[in-house]
């Protein structure tokens, strides 16, 4: 049987690590090129020649930023590190949406708390302008020591919300049952931080500690495999979604058996408020789509 040279290991992990630098390089995005920053009064900054973003807030004003560009369905990562300390009263929001009073929205929110108190994240789906769908989550590790990727992907079939590549919702295309879903509305990507104390943190009861002042979040890494939609006509439309090339596979992308496994885990152990089990919340029954496994 052949043999290894005794240098193999050390072989590999250099061999690893370049392509984990290489691959890195390829990623690393110009926010500049991505966004535009659109509010805070000087609170928000594009750094290191566009490899870095940062919202700040303070007791007068907190900070957003949006994309220059629209899309229709696309498969959406950016790297964000959350308020580190006591965050409490803060959110963080990270969202997809489109304009009008009949709007359709893809939302991750982070809501700050108390120091050594996890973050919880909020997720919701609106469709022609109806939410009250929200799902909420404690995370498996500090999002305030490190930049995590946070993903949506977005299909004509699903919507899927992951972090680092693991899935934590999926929220299925019902229109078959009667269920609106974002199909038909080209959505930015919008980020903000802002005081929410009135809410956030225990259901109001935690305010800001603005001693804490400037607080803020950083976010990296923007990728967008996505359809971007320019004067009614979108990029993705030279290919077919039923035969989608190797670049579009994300266009009928669903979750395999080792990811469907992952989401049930995370559910199960981290999921804090699911709207398809509030029936005191729903008296007259639960959203059709909460009867769907």
């Amino acid at each position: 049987m052949a043999s290894f040279p005794s240098t193999f290991p050390v072989m590999l992990m250099i061999i690893t690590l370049m392509l984990g630098y290489l691959i890195s390089l390829a990623s690393a995005s110009n926010l500049n090129q991505d966004f535009d920053i659109t509010w805070g009064d000087g609170r928000a900054k594009i750094l290191n020649s566009g490899e870095l973003l940062t919202l700040s807030l303070d007791k007068a004003s907190g900070s957003g930023f949006q994309s220059k560009n629209e899309y229709l369905f696309g498969k959406i990562d950016m790297q964000l590190k959350l308020v580190p300390g006591n965050s409490a009263g803060t959110v963080t929001a990270y969202y997809l949406s489109s304009k009008g009073s009949t709007w359709d929205e893809i939302d991750f929110e982070f809501l700050g708390n108390l120091s050594g108190d996890p973050y919880i994240i909020h997720t919701n789906v609106f469709s022609q302008g109806k939410g009250n769908r929200e799902q909420q989550f404690y995370l498996w590790f500090d999002p305030t020591a490190d930049f995590h990727t946070y993903s949506i992907l977005w299909n004509p079939q699903r919507i899927i919300f992951s972090v680092d590549g693991t899935p934590m919702r999926e929220f299925k295309n019902l229109e078959s049952i009667g269920v609106p879903f974002p199909k038909n509305q080209a959505m930015r990507i919008y980020s903000s931080l802002w005081n929410a104390d009135d809410w956030a943190t225990r259901g109001g009861l935690v305010k800001t500690d603005w001693t804490q002042a400037p607080f803020t979040a950083s976010y990296r890494n923007f990728n967008a495999n996505a359809c971007v939609w320019s004067s009614g006509v979108s990029s993705c439309s030279s290919s077919s979604p039923s035969s989608p090339s190797t670049s579009n596979a994300w266009l009928s992308q669903e979750l395999d058996s080792t990811s469907q496994d992952r989401l049930k885990w995370v559910q199960k152990n981290y999921m804090i408020y699911n709207y398809c089990t509030d029936s005191k919340r729903f008296p007259q029954g639960l959203p059709p789509e909460c009867t769907m496994s």
